[in-house]
């Protein structure tokens, strides 16, 4: 992020990781609820906070986006309400359980977590394509492996097959993308990103003069 602003421009950064993880972390908050998953503090802490880190991730790159990415962000968030909008009115109005909503949402976040933990792959196949690595965030991908790893720990200490399953996939998905990382660092040129840097100080000189 600090470099899409510094740059001013979101380059080949795709914004579809923060997209899917605003979902999730959405859908994780309300599975922790009271009335859905009692004793779950943790997951609405965890992802309460997580929600407003994505949504600021999304702001700045609708700021900086083309407006093809601008659209893209637009459609992808109100699908996302929408859809949030629907679970909860169902799981509430519909199931009156804690048993009954804990199922029906833990199966929807297995769903969207596997869906963000799979998102940065996305770039997998430009990153193959240009043998760079530029458009897969190394620190995104730690994350995602990290992540993963501990929240295994975390599903296995609660007995939560919810939590388990989609990070056993989201620790092996991190895996995958740290050692597609790996093998296309030593190809990636990243003498551009130099030039880019001084093609952006060079016209943020131009233009005040011009003014």
């Amino acid at each position: 992020m600090v470099k899409i602003w510094k740059m001013k421009s979101v380059s080949e950064f795709k914004p579809d990781p923060y997209l899917a993880t605003a979902i999730n972390c959405m859908m994780w908050a309300f599975y922790g609820l009271p009335f859905v998953k009692p004793d779950n503090i943790l997951l609405i802490t965890n992802n309460g906070v997580g929600l407003v880190m994505e949504l600021v991730y999304v702001i700045i790159f609708f700021i900086f986006g083309t407006s093809h990415v601008r659209k893209k962000i637009t459609i992808a968030m109100v699908i996302e309400v929408m859809i949030m909008a629907v679970v909860v009115f169902c799981t509430l109005y519909f199931l009156h359980t804690t048993k009954q909503r804990s199922m029906l949402v833990g199966i929807l976040c297995i769903i969207f977590n596997v869906i963000m933990y799979a998102s940065p792959l996305t770039a997998m196949r430009l990153v193959i394509k240009k043998k760079s690595v530029k458009c897969m965030p190394f620190y995104l991908s730690l994350a995602d492996f990290m992540n993963g790893a501990i929240w295994i720990v975390y599903a296995c200490l609660q007995f939560d097959i919810y939590i388990l399953i989609p990070n056993v996939l989201g620790c092996l998905s991190g895996t995958i993308q740290l050692i597609i990382y790996a093998l296309y660092y030593k190809t990636t040129n990243w003498e551009d990103d130099d030039e880019d840097r001084e093609n952006n100080n060079s016209n943020a000189e131009i233009e005040p003069s011009q003014a």
